[in-house]
């Protein structure tokens, strides 16, 4: 059990409520008869999103500008504590990082000091630094520093690739799964270390009620390290499939997403998100685990609710 769960109960609001972990986020809340749960959305159609949920307790729902620091200060009156999913790994015509990450981020920080809430908590990309050549990463790592260096104590947790019900990287994957024939980039030597959606939102949910005053930067992974290519005959053994698997030299590959990048306003994946989906991710979940109380879920026991038939 989380320290959240014997815990008074907080004034939750989420942002970013209308994505794959927001929505799921909202249903678990719901599921503990938690109240006081206010849900930001950017718009109608997102709020609508929520709304078919038909939660009970139902959150309340409000349209924000997350860039602006007086609407999210107004949204924010009242909250304990303030679980910011908003971001993006792809850029597309009117959408940024630096609106996505670091705008939002310094509005937060501003609305959350101005309403005396007690806790942010972030979840971040695992890899994410200021300095890092990846756009997104270091847009993210400075989004992370401007929180990290305010008045409110906040909680960072970064994560690896997510495996949820609604995640496109569990349909990828389930995808490659049932493939007869396949090519990897690299023949599939990028080390994945996923995590089940259902541990993120327990570990958001418990970072809510973390020691007041205390900031924190936790590294978050599931329970094994594998390489993509052993990640993906794993879950093909669901579907009694063993695809052949031959490799597309990486070079090759960053060459033509370069391309593509250059060429199309809208890239179906950018050179940025390509390096990330490209980038190993290898840690030691023991101290995302203690600090928050948590138990990770074996990876078979994801792959079978996630990605298996």
């Amino acid at each position: 059990m989380s320290s959240f769960q014997s815990e008074a109960p907080l004034s939750i609001v989420v942002t970013g409520a209308n994505g794959q972990l927001g929505r799921a986020l909202l249903t678990r809340l719901a599921g503990m008869g938690h109240p006081g749960v206010r849900a930001l959305v950017r718009s109608e159609r997102a709020e609508a999103t929520i709304k078919t949920l038909g939660l009970d307790p139902t959150p309340e729902i409000q349209i924000v500008d997350y860039t602006s620091p007086s609407e999210m200060e107004a949204a924010l009156e009242g909250a304990d504590a303030v679980i910011h999913l908003v971001g993006i790994i792809k850029e597309s015509p009117g959408t940024h990082y630096i609106d996505a990450h670091e705008h939002t981020c310094h509005a937060l920080a501003i609305a959350a000091n101005r309403a005396s809430v007690s806790r942010i908590v972030y979840l971040s990309i695992l890899g994410s630094a200021p300095g890092s050549d990846n756009d997104c990463l270091a847009s993210k790592g400075r989004a992370e520093v401007s929180l990290l260096d305010d008045r409110v104590p906040t909680t960072v947790i970064r994560v690896p690739m997510v495996l949820g019900p609604d995640d496109p990287a569990s349909a990828s994957l389930r995808k490659q799964a049932q493939a007869t024939n396949l090519r990897m980039i690299g023949g599939g030597k990028t080390l994945q270390q996923p995590i089940d959606a259902r541990d993120v939102v327990t570990a958001v949910i418990a970072a809510c009620a973390a020691s007041p005053g205390q900031d924190m930067q936790l590294d978050a992974g599931g329970p094994e390290c594998l390489t993509h290519k052993n990640l993906v005959l794993r879950a093909a053994r669901l579907y009694k499939n063993e695809p052949r698997i031959s490799s597309i030299p990486v070079g090759l590959a960053r060459f033509a997403v370069g391309v593509i990048d250059r060429l199309l306003t809208n890239p179906p994946i950018s050179r940025a998100m390509f390096d990330i989906l490209q980038h190993d991710d290898r840690t030691n979940p023991q101290a995302f685990c203690k600090a928050l109380d948590i138990e990770l879920t074996p990876l078979d026991k994801t792959l079978a609710d996630f990605v298996g038939p």
